[in-house]
């Protein structure tokens, strides 16, 4: 479920649909917009320190997901936007990404078979 709603914040980050166009460009004029991404990503953090903490003392190489993830969104928070999906520094995106690439190479799951 954290997956998905990372997937869905990272999408209205970088689209905000108008009545015109579903998928234009989110150029971040609406400061309620992305005040609710922030507000999504703030749930994902809040449920990600717990994770990461279970994780962590079963491999240690889980630990610090949780604490790169809260400074990217302080950054993004302050007003450093790219630091919720940019793939050049330690972002929201970037973060979970390896955390969920990291969790499935230690699943030895097939992300392209399903259950």
């Amino acid at each position: 479920p954290l997956n998905a709603l990372l997937l869905r914040a990272c999408t209205d980050w970088q689209l905000r649909p108008t009545a015109g166009d579903r998928l234009a460009v989110n150029d971040h004029s609406d400061p309620a917009w992305d005040a609710g991404v922030l507000h999504e990503l703030a749930s994902i953090d809040r449920a990600l320190a717990p994770l990461a903490e279970r994780l962590g003392r079963v491999l240690t190489r889980f630990r610090g997901y949780d604490t790169r993830f809260s400074a990217a969104l302080a950054r993004a928070r302050a007003g450093e936007g790219g630091w919720v999906d940019r793939t050049d520094v330690d972002s929201c995106h970037r973060v979970w990404f390896e955390l969920h690439e990291d969790l499935i190479a230690t699943l030895g799951l097939n992300r392209h078979t399903h259950p």
